[in-house]
Protein backbone atom coordinates (compact mmCIF):
# COMPACT_ATOMS: atom_id res chain seq x y z
CA UNK A 1 0.00 0.00 0.00
CA UNK A 2 3.02 2.33 0.77
CA UNK A 3 4.43 1.84 -2.95
CA UNK A 4 1.82 1.78 -4.41
CA UNK A 5 0.78 5.59 -2.45
CA UNK A 6 4.36 6.80 -3.22
CA UNK A 7 3.65 6.11 -7.11
CA UNK A 8 0.79 7.71 -7.15
CA UNK A 9 2.28 10.81 -5.53
CA UNK A 10 4.97 10.63 -8.15
CA UNK A 11 2.83 10.22 -11.12
CA UNK A 12 0.62 13.16 -9.53
CA UNK A 13 3.01 16.06 -9.85
CA UNK A 14 2.11 17.56 -13.11
CA UNK A 15 4.47 20.47 -12.45
CA UNK A 16 7.62 21.58 -10.34
CA UNK A 17 8.09 24.84 -8.64
CA UNK A 18 11.55 25.94 -9.20
CA UNK A 19 13.33 28.37 -6.44
CA UNK A 20 12.42 32.26 -7.09
CA UNK A 21 15.66 34.45 -7.90
CA UNK A 22 14.21 36.82 -5.83
CA UNK A 23 11.55 38.37 -3.46
CA UNK A 24 10.68 41.89 -4.73
CA UNK A 25 9.79 42.87 -7.86
CA UNK A 26 12.44 45.08 -8.19
CA UNK A 27 14.76 42.42 -7.85
CA UNK A 28 12.90 40.14 -9.96
CA UNK A 29 13.32 42.55 -13.11
CA UNK A 30 17.23 43.25 -12.07
CA UNK A 31 17.60 39.57 -12.58
CA UNK A 32 15.61 39.38 -15.66
CA UNK A 33 17.94 42.28 -17.02
CA UNK A 34 20.97 40.47 -15.68
CA UNK A 35 20.03 37.18 -17.43
CA UNK A 36 19.02 38.81 -20.79
CA UNK A 37 22.67 40.74 -20.65
CA UNK A 38 24.67 37.32 -20.17
CA UNK A 39 22.66 35.44 -22.62
CA UNK A 40 22.92 37.90 -25.31
CA UNK A 41 26.76 38.17 -24.70
CA UNK A 42 26.57 34.10 -24.37
CA UNK A 43 25.03 34.22 -28.01
CA UNK A 44 26.54 36.90 -29.75
CA UNK A 45 30.35 35.35 -28.63
CA UNK A 46 29.21 31.74 -29.45
CA UNK A 47 27.55 32.94 -32.46
CA UNK A 48 30.45 34.75 -34.02
CA UNK A 49 32.73 32.27 -33.15
CA UNK A 50 30.56 28.94 -34.87
CA UNK A 51 30.21 31.63 -38.21
CA UNK A 52 34.09 32.70 -38.08
CA UNK A 53 35.31 29.20 -38.30
CA UNK A 54 32.28 27.77 -40.85
CA UNK A 55 33.32 30.78 -42.97
CA UNK A 56 36.89 31.01 -42.98
CA UNK A 57 38.36 28.16 -44.78
CA UNK A 58 41.93 28.65 -43.52
CA UNK A 59 40.38 27.66 -39.50
CA UNK A 60 39.15 24.69 -40.88
CA UNK A 61 42.00 22.96 -38.56
CA UNK A 62 41.15 20.36 -35.39
CA UNK A 63 41.73 22.88 -33.16
CA UNK A 64 39.06 25.23 -34.05
CA UNK A 65 36.72 22.15 -35.58
CA UNK A 66 36.53 21.30 -31.78
CA UNK A 67 36.62 25.14 -30.73
CA UNK A 68 33.07 25.21 -32.57
CA UNK A 69 31.61 22.15 -31.52
CA UNK A 70 32.44 23.51 -27.72
CA UNK A 71 30.59 27.04 -28.51
CA UNK A 72 27.48 24.84 -29.93
CA UNK A 73 27.78 23.16 -26.55
CA UNK A 74 27.80 26.25 -24.78
CA UNK A 75 25.12 27.65 -27.01
CA UNK A 76 23.30 24.87 -25.82
CA UNK A 77 23.66 24.71 -22.25
CA UNK A 78 22.95 28.02 -21.76
CA UNK A 79 18.94 28.13 -24.44
CA UNK A 80 18.62 25.08 -21.75
CA UNK A 81 18.47 26.95 -17.96
CA UNK A 82 18.53 30.78 -18.50
CA UNK A 83 15.17 31.44 -20.94
CA UNK A 84 12.81 29.77 -18.18
CA UNK A 85 14.75 31.44 -15.55
CA UNK A 86 13.98 34.60 -17.39
CA UNK A 87 10.48 33.53 -18.19
CA UNK A 88 9.56 33.27 -14.11
CA UNK A 89 11.38 36.35 -13.46
CA UNK A 90 9.91 38.47 -15.79
CA UNK A 91 6.44 37.24 -14.92
CA UNK A 92 6.73 36.20 -11.21
CA UNK A 93 6.18 32.54 -11.42
CA UNK A 94 8.12 29.55 -10.34
CA UNK A 95 6.14 27.03 -11.91
CA UNK A 96 7.66 24.27 -14.90
CA UNK A 97 5.73 21.15 -15.96
CA UNK A 98 6.91 17.78 -15.31
CA UNK A 99 7.54 16.99 -18.86
CA UNK A 100 9.54 20.33 -19.13
CA UNK A 101 11.51 19.53 -15.96
CA UNK A 102 12.58 15.76 -17.87
CA UNK A 103 13.51 18.04 -20.92
CA UNK A 104 15.56 20.65 -19.33
CA UNK A 105 17.08 18.51 -17.12
CA UNK A 106 18.43 16.08 -20.06
CA UNK A 107 19.23 18.63 -22.62
CA UNK A 108 21.49 20.09 -20.03
CA UNK A 109 23.02 17.16 -19.53
CA UNK A 110 24.19 16.21 -22.61
CA UNK A 111 25.48 20.01 -23.54
CA UNK A 112 27.14 19.75 -19.99
CA UNK A 113 28.96 16.25 -20.61
CA UNK A 114 29.57 17.30 -24.49
CA UNK A 115 31.31 20.65 -22.81
CA UNK A 116 33.53 18.29 -20.79
CA UNK A 117 34.42 15.76 -23.23
CA UNK A 118 35.51 18.27 -26.02
CA UNK A 119 37.79 19.54 -23.14
CA UNK A 120 39.20 16.64 -23.09
CA UNK A 121 39.68 16.02 -26.48
CA UNK A 122 40.62 19.63 -26.87
CA UNK A 123 43.94 18.68 -24.55
CA UNK A 124 44.72 15.91 -26.99
CA UNK A 125 44.82 18.54 -29.49
CA UNK A 126 46.82 20.34 -28.07
CA UNK A 127 48.90 17.33 -26.74
CA UNK A 128 49.59 16.12 -29.88
CA UNK A 129 50.62 19.34 -31.82
CA UNK A 130 53.32 20.16 -29.04
CA UNK A 131 54.51 16.91 -28.17
CA UNK A 132 54.39 14.79 -31.47
CA UNK A 133 54.00 17.16 -34.47
CA UNK A 134 55.52 15.20 -36.67
CA UNK A 135 52.26 12.20 -35.84
CA UNK A 136 49.85 15.53 -35.83
CA UNK A 137 48.55 14.72 -39.43
CA UNK A 138 48.05 11.21 -38.76
CA UNK A 139 46.85 11.29 -35.21
CA UNK A 140 44.18 14.13 -36.15
CA UNK A 141 43.13 13.82 -39.52
CA UNK A 142 39.79 15.10 -40.66
CA UNK A 143 38.15 11.36 -40.07
CA UNK A 144 39.09 11.08 -36.54
CA UNK A 145 38.45 14.62 -35.29
CA UNK A 146 35.19 14.18 -36.98
CA UNK A 147 34.85 10.42 -35.27
CA UNK A 148 36.23 12.14 -31.89
CA UNK A 149 33.79 14.70 -31.73
CA UNK A 150 31.03 12.32 -32.52
CA UNK A 151 32.09 9.85 -29.46
CA UNK A 152 32.06 13.35 -27.46
CA UNK A 153 28.19 13.77 -28.89
CA UNK A 154 27.44 10.44 -28.65
CA UNK A 155 28.59 9.60 -24.81
CA UNK A 156 27.17 12.83 -23.75
CA UNK A 157 23.55 11.80 -25.74
CA UNK A 158 24.06 8.05 -23.34
CA UNK A 159 25.20 9.04 -19.69
CA UNK A 160 22.07 12.10 -20.15
CA UNK A 161 19.73 9.76 -21.04
CA UNK A 162 21.06 7.41 -18.56
CA UNK A 163 20.67 9.94 -15.33
CA UNK A 164 17.59 11.60 -16.96
CA UNK A 165 15.36 7.82 -17.42
CA UNK A 166 16.90 6.96 -13.73
CA UNK A 167 15.90 10.27 -11.93
CA UNK A 168 12.89 10.03 -13.19
CA UNK A 169 11.87 6.65 -12.94
CA UNK A 170 11.66 7.28 -8.85
CA UNK A 171 9.08 7.79 -6.58
CA UNK A 172 8.70 11.54 -5.85
CA UNK A 173 6.50 11.66 -2.48
CA UNK A 174 8.36 15.19 -0.46
CA UNK A 175 6.46 18.08 -3.00
CA UNK A 176 7.23 19.74 -5.91
CA UNK A 177 9.38 22.46 -4.70
CA UNK A 178 12.92 22.35 -6.28
CA UNK A 179 15.47 24.22 -4.53
CA UNK A 180 17.32 25.18 -8.01
CA UNK A 181 16.33 27.91 -10.76
CA UNK A 182 16.53 25.13 -13.05
CA UNK A 183 16.22 21.21 -12.71
CA UNK A 184 18.97 19.43 -11.67
CA UNK A 185 19.34 16.07 -10.48
CA UNK A 186 20.54 16.43 -6.98
CA UNK A 187 17.06 18.86 -6.41
CA UNK A 188 15.19 16.13 -7.70
CA UNK A 189 15.96 13.78 -5.72
CA UNK A 190 15.91 15.36 -2.66
CA UNK A 191 12.36 14.86 -3.44
CA UNK A 192 12.59 10.99 -4.01
CA UNK A 193 11.36 8.98 -1.30
CA UNK A 194 13.74 7.60 1.27
CA UNK A 195 16.13 4.23 0.23
CA UNK A 196 15.09 5.17 -3.35
CA UNK A 197 18.16 7.00 -4.53
CA UNK A 198 20.21 4.54 -4.21
CA UNK A 199 19.95 3.15 -8.21
CA UNK A 200 20.96 6.89 -9.11
CA UNK A 201 23.78 6.91 -6.71
CA UNK A 202 25.04 3.83 -8.32
CA UNK A 203 24.92 5.61 -11.90
CA UNK A 204 26.49 8.79 -10.87
CA UNK A 205 29.29 6.56 -9.38
CA UNK A 206 29.63 5.52 -12.90
CA UNK A 207 30.02 8.94 -13.81
CA UNK A 208 32.31 10.07 -11.68
CA UNK A 209 34.35 7.58 -12.79
CA UNK A 210 34.14 8.82 -15.71
CA UNK A 211 34.59 12.18 -15.49
CA UNK A 212 37.92 11.53 -13.06
CA UNK A 213 39.33 9.76 -15.91
CA UNK A 214 39.39 12.62 -18.34
CA UNK A 215 40.70 14.58 -15.50
CA UNK A 216 43.52 12.46 -14.96
CA UNK A 217 44.06 12.81 -18.67
CA UNK A 218 43.90 16.56 -19.04
CA UNK A 219 46.49 16.87 -15.82
CA UNK A 220 48.70 14.13 -17.09
CA UNK A 221 48.80 15.88 -20.94
CA UNK A 222 49.03 19.12 -19.53
CA UNK A 223 52.61 17.70 -17.51
CA UNK A 224 53.99 16.55 -20.59
CA UNK A 225 52.88 20.03 -22.62
CA UNK A 226 54.56 22.13 -19.87
CA UNK A 227 57.76 19.81 -20.08
CA UNK A 228 57.56 20.01 -23.66
CA UNK A 229 57.28 23.80 -24.17
CA UNK A 230 59.84 24.37 -21.34
CA UNK A 231 62.63 22.57 -23.76
CA UNK A 232 61.74 24.42 -26.80
CA UNK A 233 64.88 26.78 -27.04
CA UNK A 234 63.50 30.02 -28.46
CA UNK A 235 61.65 32.51 -26.33
CA UNK A 236 59.42 33.01 -29.25
CA UNK A 237 58.78 29.64 -29.92
CA UNK A 238 57.39 28.94 -25.99
CA UNK A 239 55.54 31.95 -26.21
CA UNK A 240 53.83 30.67 -29.49
CA UNK A 241 53.27 27.42 -27.51
CA UNK A 242 52.20 29.00 -24.47
CA UNK A 243 49.37 31.28 -25.67
CA UNK A 244 48.25 28.51 -27.65
CA UNK A 245 47.31 26.46 -24.45
CA UNK A 246 46.80 29.21 -21.78
CA UNK A 247 42.75 29.53 -23.51
CA UNK A 248 41.85 26.18 -22.81
CA UNK A 249 43.60 25.80 -19.13
CA UNK A 250 41.55 28.92 -18.16
CA UNK A 251 38.66 27.46 -19.65
CA UNK A 252 39.11 24.08 -18.34
CA UNK A 253 40.09 25.61 -15.06
CA UNK A 254 36.72 27.95 -15.35
CA UNK A 255 34.63 24.83 -15.81
CA UNK A 256 35.87 22.03 -13.50
CA UNK A 257 36.90 24.42 -10.01
CA UNK A 258 32.98 25.83 -10.37
CA UNK A 259 30.95 22.30 -10.60
CA UNK A 260 33.50 20.73 -8.83
CA UNK A 261 32.57 23.06 -6.10
CA UNK A 262 28.62 22.86 -7.08
CA UNK A 263 28.73 19.00 -6.47
CA UNK A 264 31.15 18.28 -4.06
CA UNK A 265 30.96 21.07 -1.37
CA UNK A 266 30.10 19.50 2.29
CA UNK A 267 26.53 19.86 3.31
CA UNK A 268 27.36 21.91 6.31
CA UNK A 269 27.88 25.10 4.14
CA UNK A 270 25.45 24.50 2.05
CA UNK A 271 22.13 27.03 1.56
CA UNK A 272 20.01 28.06 -1.17
CA UNK A 273 21.62 31.83 -1.61
CA UNK A 274 25.46 29.49 -1.87
CA UNK A 275 24.03 26.87 -3.84
CA UNK A 276 21.95 29.27 -6.64
CA UNK A 277 25.16 31.14 -6.59
CA UNK A 278 27.82 28.24 -7.73
CA UNK A 279 25.22 26.75 -9.98
CA UNK A 280 24.78 30.45 -11.61
CA UNK A 281 28.73 30.79 -11.78
CA UNK A 282 29.01 26.61 -13.64
CA UNK A 283 25.63 26.48 -15.55
CA UNK A 284 25.86 30.39 -16.83
CA UNK A 285 29.07 32.18 -16.44
CA UNK A 286 31.23 29.97 -18.44
CA UNK A 287 29.12 29.86 -21.46
CA UNK A 288 29.71 33.71 -22.12
CA UNK A 289 33.14 33.95 -20.90
CA UNK A 290 34.53 31.21 -22.87
CA UNK A 291 34.24 32.99 -26.14
CA UNK A 292 35.90 35.97 -24.67
CA UNK A 293 38.74 33.32 -23.52
CA UNK A 294 39.26 32.79 -26.87
CA UNK A 295 38.98 35.76 -28.85
CA UNK A 296 41.06 37.34 -26.82
CA UNK A 297 43.90 34.62 -26.70
CA UNK A 298 43.66 32.81 -29.82
CA UNK A 299 44.84 35.98 -32.76
CA UNK A 300 43.98 33.80 -36.08
CA UNK A 301 40.51 33.17 -33.84
CA UNK A 302 40.37 37.32 -33.24
CA UNK A 303 41.35 38.39 -36.86
CA UNK A 304 38.47 36.33 -38.26
CA UNK A 305 36.11 37.50 -36.10
CA UNK A 306 37.24 41.05 -37.03
CA UNK A 307 36.72 40.25 -40.54
CA UNK A 308 33.16 38.68 -39.82
CA UNK A 309 32.20 41.51 -38.69
CA UNK A 310 33.39 44.26 -40.38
Amino acid sequence: LTSELQMSNSSSISHFLLLALADTRQLQLLHFCLLLGISLAALLGNGLIISAVACGHHLHTPMFFFLLNLALSDLGSICTTVPKAMHNSLWDTRTISYSGCVAQLFLFLVFISAEYFLLTIMCYNRYVSICKPLHYGILLGSRACAHMAAAAWASAFLNALLHTANTFSLPLCHGNAVDQFFCEIPHILKLSCSKSYLRELGVSVFTTILAFGCFVFIVFSYVQIFRAVLRIPSEQGRHKAFSTCLPHLAVVSLFLSTAAFAYLKPSSISSPALDLLVSFLYAVVPPALNPLIYSLRIQELKAAVWRLMT
